[in-house]
């Protein structure tokens, strides 16, 4: 057996890290935090951005097989880490007074969203289907408790079975297609995984694509495409609005890490089959998510079939099947998460005691009450409609781009098309907020910390618009050939 090395130790530092956090916020909340919870959410932020900082500085500039290579560090693996930890903490301080005024601002669920946290970090740097299952699984598990966490909450309970229910079929489906990969191949490494399908033929040809089709079923129930996509909706609507925030924020980092390890990195060879596959669930979910989001009265929901078409615009990216659709779909990814944080942020700040800001209706002429959470929600809206200069248009133009380069131009017409149609329900809020007499909901309270980091958020959306190249540049550096 190889023994472990400091180098091991080191480049392996964010999730050790983030395991030792774990043990300390519960330590903490037991014995601290009985009087004050708020202090657990304090010191959970701070974990996560002590995270961050570890993370970058322990980054490495190139692949390195690490843990016997059951973990691969390199510069993809680092960028997913850093943005999660930013992602989490944003989320975790956006949720605080939600919590407080739900009763539900309680130890357990900062440690359930660290402990999700931990999931993407081992999903961003698994090298290994074992490795991969692992992250999969303690990402999973957190979410489901998340979702379930009201316990006062029947709608939340059906969401969050729902989740559990259609969750263990994807990962049941998952580690099945695993298993017959495992059969063809006889390894679990993933990059000894990818020469071992490059030459098989006849039968064992047959059992790599049955394989690939498992595997592709899977990773598209985690990413939430059409037709895997029934616990979308209930999940955004039904569970606590700090939990689907979580659910709708980070996990699509580890969805794209959990799409690039295994599809283009294990079954690289494989490419022009898997392509395939998701081509067709990426089209339906970009015409599914964007022509039923029309007709939602419920912004919640909205945003989950949003959410979904979304997530069809990231799979085009990987349908491109190259070095340059997947540095697009991994900007599309962050730029994703980042709009997501303000919308939900919008939508937790203006909530009330008894009264969450969830219908489309309680944001009828919110300019007039309060001016800065409506500049900031309409900016989120116009950047994830694509309107110029907002960073969503250039999400939305390099995955174009990518189809085309790749020769795709009855896909790249399609996101064309869906792109026109989303923009209507997108455009539809701003127009509420704007042009429509004031709701019910009354005046929202003038939190100045959570309001200031809300503008940054904006102007950070509309910053990255006008000034695209330097995270563009991070994503091309970030995928191994880019």
């Amino acid at each position: 057996m190889n023994t472990l090395t400091a180098t091991d130790y080191l480049l392996a530092m964010p999730e050790i890290y983030l395991a030792s956090a774990i043990c300390l916020v519960l330590l903490f909340d037991l014995f601290f935090a009985e009087k004050h919870p708020e202090r657990t959410g304090a010191l959970s932020i701070v974990v996560l951005l002590v995270g961050a900082v570890i993370t970058w500085y322990y980054a490495p500039t190139q692949s390195t097989l690490i843990l016997n290579g059951l973990y691969v560090a390199d510069p993809l693996a680092s960028l997913l880490k850093i943005a999660t930890f930013l992602a989490g903490a944003m989320a975790l301080y956006y949720s605080g007074s939600y919590l407080q005024r739900k009763g539900l601002q309680k130890g357990e669920f900062h440690v359930l969203a660290l402990s999700a946290m931990l999931g993407i970090l081992v999903l961003a740097s698994a090298a290994n289907l074992l490795t991969l299952y692992v992250g999969v699984e303690l990402l999973a598990l957190s979410l489901y408790a998340l979702v379930a966490f009201d316990r006062d909450s029947g709608i939340g309970a059906e969401a969050a079975i729902k989740y559990f229910v259609l969750g263990a079929i994807a990962s049941g489906t998952l580690l099945y297609g695993m298993s017959l990969l495992y059969g063809i191949t006889g390894t679990l490494d993933l990059g000894h995984l990818a020469a071992g399908l490059a030459s098989t033929s006849g039968t064992a040809h047959m059992g790599t694509i049955l394989a690939m089709a498992f595997v592709v079923v899977a990773v598209a129930f985690k990413f939430g495409a059409v037709p895997f996509h029934m616990w979308v909706p209930d999940v955004y609507q039904g569970a606590p609005i700090a939990s689907t925030m979580l659910v709708a924020t980070a996990p699509k980092l580890a969805s794209f890490a959990l799409a690039f390890r295994l599809l283009s990195e294990g079954l690289a060879s494989q490419t022009a089959s898997w392509t395939q596959m998701l081509s067709v669930l990426a089209v339906l979910s970009v015409v599914a998510g964007n022509l039923i989001a029309i007709s939602q009265t419920s912004l919640l929901r909205m945003l989950a079939y949003s959410a979904i078409a979304n997530v069809g615009f990231i799979l085009f990216g990987f349908v491109s099947g190259n070095a340059i659709g997947y540095s697009a779909a991994l900007f599309y990814t962050l730029v994703y998460v980042l709009m997501t944080l303000g919308a939900f942020g919008v939508v937790l700040l203006a909530g009330r005691d008894g009264c969450d800001a969830d219908q489309l209706d309680h944001f009828k002429g919110m300019h007039a009450r309060d001016p800065l959470l409506a500049g900031v929600l309409a900016a989120v809206m116009f950047s994830t409609a694509g309107v110029p200069p907002f960073v969503g248009f250039w999400a939305k133009l390099r995955i174009i781009e990518a189809l085309l380069g790749s020769g795709h131009l009855a896909l790249a017409i399609i996101a064309v098309v869906a792109s026109v149609i989303g923009a209507f329900y997108y455009l539809r809020v701003v127009w509420l907020m704007y042009f429509e007499a004031p709701g019910e909901l009354p005046a929202t309270p003038q939190r100045v910390i959570p309001r200031a980091l809300l503008t940054a958020n904006a102007l950070l959306v509309l910053a990255l618009g006008l000034m695209p190249a330097g995270l563009l540049e991070l994503c091309r550096r970030a995928i191994p050939g880019g």
